[in-house]
């Protein structure tokens, strides 16, 4: 017979099942946001997670502060665009920004202040950050605020190596910073509300303790089902040598 012993074999399942009645809990959409969306468990937890991400990727104060590093640099680049269709909406947010651009293709050539492009993209970068799509829209042609900075994004990626080419790395530098501590973290998080860790210490402590019980919980259950069928762990004795 599989079952060798009852008691275990008994308490792993009840253990099993009542682990799996829980996960069916936190599959079903029975929570809900700050704007009264419908979440699962697992959905208002990575929720959390992604707010509190948020309310420490604020990044932007420092980015402006790197920008006085290029005051007054006037670059002339050619970049070529991983998507030609980025092209034209990245000539206007430049030409929007008073820098002189033109797209022909998947090539893109602009030349200007680089300081005042960088800036542009910082404004963005926060309006984003702080879930203010409509200016954005309304200042680009009521085009959408995630397709302006994804244009950004596209345009600025290749000026990092074209300004390294032309031997201005401390510029390429602070482009660099601008794409991954203001542009990425507007458009990533865009949507999201940002909360601090001190503002939600007993919510996260009941989800890590929850986290640790569960996971017991399903070890020890899986343990209880293997003892009951024989499977159990014991020490092998010593051989003794005559």
């Amino acid at each position: 017979m599989l079952i060798h012993e009852k008691k275990p074999f008994i308490r792993g399942s009840l253990m099993i099942l009542s682990f799996l009645f829980v996960f069916c809990i936190l599959l079903t959409p029975i929570l809900h946001d700050e704007h009264g969306r419908a979440l699962t468990g697992l959905q208002f937890a990575d929720n959390v997670f992604n707010e509190l991400s948020k309310g420490s990727s604020n990044f932007i104060p420092t980015v402006r502060e790197e920008l006085k590093k290029v005051q007054g640099r006037h670059v002339n680049l050619t970049v070529k665009m991983k998507k030609a269709e980025k092209a034209p909406l990245a000539c206007l947010a430049m030409q929007k920004a008073g820098i002189e651009a033109s797209a022909d293709g998947d090539k893109l050539t602009y030349k200007g202040d680089l300081a005042a492009l960088l800036t542009a993209v910082v404004d963005d970068s926060e309006k984003l950050y702080s879930n203010n799509d409509s200016e954005i829209s309304a200042r680009y042609d009521g085009v959408k605020a995630l397709d302006v900075s994804s244009a950004w994004w596209h345009a600025l990626n290749p000026s990092i190596k074209e300004l390294q080419k032309q031997g201005l790395l401390a510029e390429a530098k602070v482009v660099d910073q601008v794409i991954r501590r203001a542009l990425e973290p507007g458009h990533n998080f865009f949507g999201v509300e940002p909360a601090h860790v001190k503002d939600h210490v007993l919510l996260l402590a009941g989800m890590l303790i929850f986290y640790i019980i569960y996971t017991l919980w399903y070890g020890f259950s899986i343990f209880e089902l293997f003892e009951g069928i024989g499977l159990a762990m014991t020490k092998s004795k010593v051989k003794q040598e005559g």
